[in-house]
């Protein structure tokens, strides 16, 4: 478990044999909602998704931040994040120094937020813990967290924003 720059996430290694199985079941979330993968910098995350030309602009620009991409798979990067479409991958650069101190040392995680599914995203390690508890071995105490969600803008075919978060829409779009 891990801060972010909005709230605390769960985090796992995809290569590892049922990591992302684990992490499905600690939150009882569905395996149909694929799970994003977070990275230090755009460069380590190049290893998941190939980044176009607006791909790398958008990075250049909005990250580390509230930015979430779902672009194509890098080629030979096959890991199962849930869902059924093996060919996109939602990634993002956390505006958090110690997720990103973390990520530069573990490489890119498959993470979703600390709490059972549907329920309210945890802001504090003890809520992470109350949500999770024993289901998660190792937690990193960042402290409060709070703000709104990333906006999730999809670059695979014409762009399209999914979901209007702290960034707005019109901004990406120009």
């Amino acid at each position: 478990m891990l801060p972010t720059d909005t709230v605390y996430g769960i985090g796992v290694m995809p290569a590892v044999p049922g990591a992302v199985e684990a992490l499905f079941r600690a939150k009882g979330r569905p395996g149909s909602n694929p799970v994003p993968m977070l990275g230090a910098s755009a460069e380590t995350l190049a290893v998941v998704a190939y980044f176009n030309d607006t791909a790398t602009e958008l990075a250049q620009r909005f990250w580390p931040g509230p930015l979430t991409l779902v672009l194509r798979r890098a080629e030979g990067w096959s890991h199962d994040l849930g869902g059924t479409d093996r060919a996109t991958v939602a990634v993002r650069v956390p505006a958090c120094g110690i997720a990103c101190d973390l990520l530069a040392q573990s490489g890119p995680l498959a993470v979703s937020s600390a709490n059972r599914s549907g329920g309210a995203p945890a802001t504090t390690v003890a809520e992470a813990r109350e949500a999770l508890g024993r289901s998660v071995e190792a937690y990193v105490d960042g402290g409060h967290r709070s703000g709104a969600p990333s906006t999730v803008l999809s670059l695979v075919g014409e762009p399209v924003v999914l979901r209007e978060g702290v960034l707005p829409a019109s901004d990406l779009l120009r």
